[in-house]
């Protein structure tokens, strides 16, 4: 099941891995943190991975898009090995952010979209939440790696059900890390830039 999905997911797309200031074969563990316009963002990314660190990257998603139903479910559970996330606070009974620590403590690497939801707006990114900051402060060891996702929203526009084929690019840059008593507002800003320098120029487009 993962290989028709990697493979179909890169039939689809085309997808093309550019990795920028970072080594795609290096067994650190990292965060991958990627803009989010599509359901299908950790899929493209988990799938440009290489191998060995597909395996051990899990996505961190919506538990309430995810538990839809018994293919989603599988798909999240048995495929991806998903961190699944409940985004109702007053319904949740687990903290989100010790639920990405335990994964990373059993030596998993993750895929976080800090924008928590998906972008349906003409900025290119959302203002990011909490989260990225908390688990940054949980394990500083860890690299923070962005990633940009371009043109998947093209691919899968919101409402449809089948993927128009196009050419996605998935670009990697270098790793941050939270710094010394740096303040949340100013990482989470730090982060967003590192996040949008990636954005490819229409020249580069």
């Amino acid at each position: 099941m993962s290989w028709a999905i990697t493979t179909g997911s890169r039939f689809l797309t085309a997808a093309q891995a550019d990795w920028r200031g970072v080594d795609p074969a290096s067994d650190r563990q990292r965060i991958y943190f990627a803009n989010h316009v599509s359901h299908g963002d950790f899929i493209l990314v988990w799938s440009v991975l290489p191998a060995r660190q597909r395996h051990m990257t899990r996505p961190v998603a919506g538990q309430d898009y995810w538990h839809k139903g018994p293919f989603r479910r599988f798909l999240a559970q048995q495929v991806f090995h998903s961190v699944l996330i409940d985004r109702t606070p007053k319904a949740r009974g687990i903290n989100p952010v010790a639920e990405m620590a335990d994964a990373l403590t059993t030596g998993a690497s993750l895929i976080v979209f800090p924008e928590g939801s998906r972008n349906l707006q003409d900025d290119d990114l959302m203002p990011f939440k909490s989260g990225l900051f908390r688990i940054a402060r949980t394990r500083p060891d860890v690299d923070l790696v962005p990633v940009w996702i371009d043109n998947l929203n093209r691919v899968m526009p919101k409402g449809t059900l089948i993927p128009v084929p196009l050419m996605c690019k998935v670009i990697f840059g270098a790793p941050i890390h939270l710094r010394t008593d740096e303040p949340k507002a100013e990482f989470l800003a730090r982060a967003r830039a590192a996040l949008c320098a990636l954005q490819p120029r229409t020249e580069d487009a």
